[in-house]
């Protein structure tokens, strides 16, 4: 496990190093269909780094998601897998392993859709896939969309 110091850990200036080349490339004249597309190989490939046990889950949670809302973009955030629409991330994986937690977590930003009430949760520690999770991940992904 990496120390704590003051200020950053190793983990946290990777992902804002990540986050800063994702927000340089977001800036060049890639458009359309050609950045949809190098986003989507970003996703993959970030998935496809991942441990096993990880790589497993985001490769599960990436087809639900493309499967439940195919308007969601793939991409990486924070070097992490993500699903935007407009180019606002929704949901996004993030791997136990990026920031050595113990459990992974699925989670949602902003634009989801999932108010209820004053108070709601969103996100998930994700440890693995059976059919109930399946179906909780299908409900929140539909639910996250449904008023775009």
């Amino acid at each position: 496990m990496a120390e704590k110091t003051e200020g950053f850990s190793d983990a946290e200036r990777a992902a804002m190093k990540a986050r800063t080349d994702e927000l340089r490339a977001e800036g060049r004249k890639t458009k359309g269909a050609t950045k949809a597309a190098a986003d989507l190989e970003k996703l993959l490939e970030a998935i496809a780094a991942m441990p096993d046990d990880e790589r497993v889950i985001a490769e599960r949670i990436h087809l639900i998601v493309s499967e439940v809302a195919p308007k969601l973009q793939g991409k990486t955030w924070y070097g992490m897998p993500a699903w935007a629409l407009d180019g606002k991330v929704v949901c996004f994986f993030q791997a136990a392993g990026k920031f050595e937690s113990r459990y992974n977590t699925f989670g949602f930003q902003d634009p989801a859709t999932l108010d209820d009430g004053s108070m709601w949760p969103t996100s998930w520690a994700v440890t693995a896939i059976g059919p109930a999770e399946e179906r909780l991940i299908r409900d929140l992904v539909a639910r996250s969309v449904a008023g775009a």
